[in-house]
């Protein structure tokens, strides 16, 4: 074949691959996948050209108030001793801090009556001589304490004028996750501050703030200053009351805390009528679930709360509870956990009846009982009791060893003498008894639901344990009465 004939053919078939390779630019023909369309609706809260939160903000800002307190605070004696007389210290006076000084702080408030009644935070408030609230207009009154619940957090004061504009509540139990809420107060003394997130989780607890805890947990900023002010909803109605922050650096890290209104609203009533807290008691100690022990008590899931001991005397006593039931219900409210329980009972009218739905080996079942108020004074008197020997018990059963209990040990643990059971002396490391929790000092008082009063009934159930089996312990530390499984391994 001759060169240029070679040429020829390459040429032609370089050209071929173009025309095959865009053969879709070259020869234009009609897609049959339609064209993309940007087609969002906007939720009917947040309609109006972003307008929404604007208008959330002007109802809302003018009963939010800002709330200024002072304490005198005195130092009980010289800062060194006074070795060198009156004179010396009158040299080192403009040096040191002068024995009385005033101390000052800055929150939120908010108003929730036309009367002048105005709720906060009682850590703002605790212990102040001089109360200044501000109002919207930048108008200052003086304010009186009416009442202040530190278990809760929540305080409320009052201001001599009438006719103010109040808050709308809204439902607090009612809210949702990922629903968006808004933050009014005053920040770092930033007056007439809003910030916007959303509810970030519900029914908080062991936040270590409060001693009645079920906190909605928001990614609002809420920061040094915003204590006392509402968190409101779309609505423009106070969910909560902004309480604190989740915080390394003392600033907002997208972790703050608001005490529901439901709650605040029960507090804030009494306090106002009152003047205090009434609680409702039940007479009972609780413990939450776990996997393993809702396994031992035949549960398929780990709500509810586990009645681990019936006060004597008590409204629970008096109603027929018992020590292993499972309360599940109160007036056919589901119970989460202990902390849902315990302020459920807390915020129970005194005097009325509630429902339980209570598990009770396996059945589940309806007890009524009274709520009374809760004792300022718990303690019981115990009998005394003649002094017990007692033996020792070295057991092979997962790592611990154990004791008859005595008086003497009763009284070194902190417990009632007349408490029953067996002492671990000694539970080993890297032990399944370890791992399961047990310490040394706990009380076993039970194995899988059968009372051991001492070594003998010890032995007796442990004697007829296999490997494999799971025991449910029921302990006894310093007064705090729980279960516990233990895998036995050997």
């Amino acid at each position: 074949m001759k060169k240029s004939t070679f040429l020829i053919f390459v040429l032609i078939a370089l050209v071929s691959g173009y025309i095959i390779g865009n053969r879709g630019n070259l020869f234009t023909r009609k897609s049959s996948v339609p064209s993309y369309t940007y087609n969002f609706q906007t939720p009917k809260g947040l309609s109006g050209e972003s307008s929404a939160f604007s208008e959330i903000v002007k109802v809302v800002s003018p009963v939010v108030v800002n709330i200024s307190t002072s304490k005198m605070v005195e130092r009980d004696s010289q800062p060194f001793p006074d070795l060198f007389g009156d004179q010396f210290f009158d040299f080192l006076e403009p040096y040191h801090r002068p024995k009385k000084w005033k101390e000052q702080s800055l929150g939120s408030g908010v108003i929730v009556s036309a009367e002048g009644y105005i709720l906060t935070n009682a850590h703002v408030v605790e212990k102040a001589d001089e109360i200044q609230v501000t109002l919207y207009d930048q108008q200052n009154y003086k304010g009186k304490i009416i009442g202040t619940d530190p278990k809760t957090d929540i305080a409320v004061i009052k201001i001599s004028i009438e006719n103010l504009p109040a808050i709308k509540w809204g439902d607090s139990d009612n809210i949702s996750v990922g629903e968006f809420v808004l933050a009014f107060g005053n920040p770092f003394s930033l007056s007439n501050t809003v910030t916007m997130g959303i509810v970030s989780a519900v029914g908080r607890a062991n936040v270590g703030i409060a001693d009645y805890e079920d906190f909605i947990q928001t990614d609002a900023a809420i920061n040094p200053g915003n204590s006392g002010g509402p968190l409101v909803n779309i609505k423009g109605e106070m969910i909560g009351v902004n309480t604190a922050i989740f915080s390394r650096t003392g600033g907002y890290q997208g972790i703050g805390f608001a005490v529901p209104s439901n709650m605040a609203k029960s507090v804030m009533t009494q306090l106002i009528n009152k003047g205090r807290v009434t609680r409702g008691w039940l007479g009972i100690t609780i413990q939450n679930f776990t996997p393993e022990l809702a396994k031992e008590f035949g549960l398929s899931k780990t709500a509810g709360a586990l009645v681990t001991e019936i006060m004597k005397g008590s409204p629970a006593e008096k109603a027929g509870l018992r020590r292993g039931d499972i309360i599940t219900e109160i007036d056919s409210k589901g119970i989460k956990n202990v902390e849902s329980l315990r302020n459920t009972i807390a915020q129970s009218n005194v005097g009325s009846t509630i429902e339980l739905t209570v598990v009770r080996d396996g059945k589940t079942m309806t007890i009524n009982a009274t709520i009374t108020e809760f004792p300022q004074d718990l303690a019981q008197a115990v009998p005394k009791e003649s002094e017990e020997a007692y033996s020792y018990h070295d057991n092979a059963l997962a790592g611990f060893s154990v004791m008859n209990m005595t008086q003497e040990i009763a009284k070194q643990l902190g417990l009632s003498k007349d408490e029953k059971g067996v002492v671990i002396v000694k539970v080993e490391p890297y032990t399944a008894a370890e791992d399961a929790g047990l310490r040394k000092g706990d009380i076993i008082q039970e194995i899988n639901k059968k009372t051991i009063k001492n070594i003998s009934e010890f032995n007796s159930i442990v004697s007829k344990v296999k490997k494999g089996d799971t025991l449910l312990l029921f302990i006894n530390r310093g007064g705090n009465k729980f279960y516990i499984t233990l895998k036995v391994y050997s």
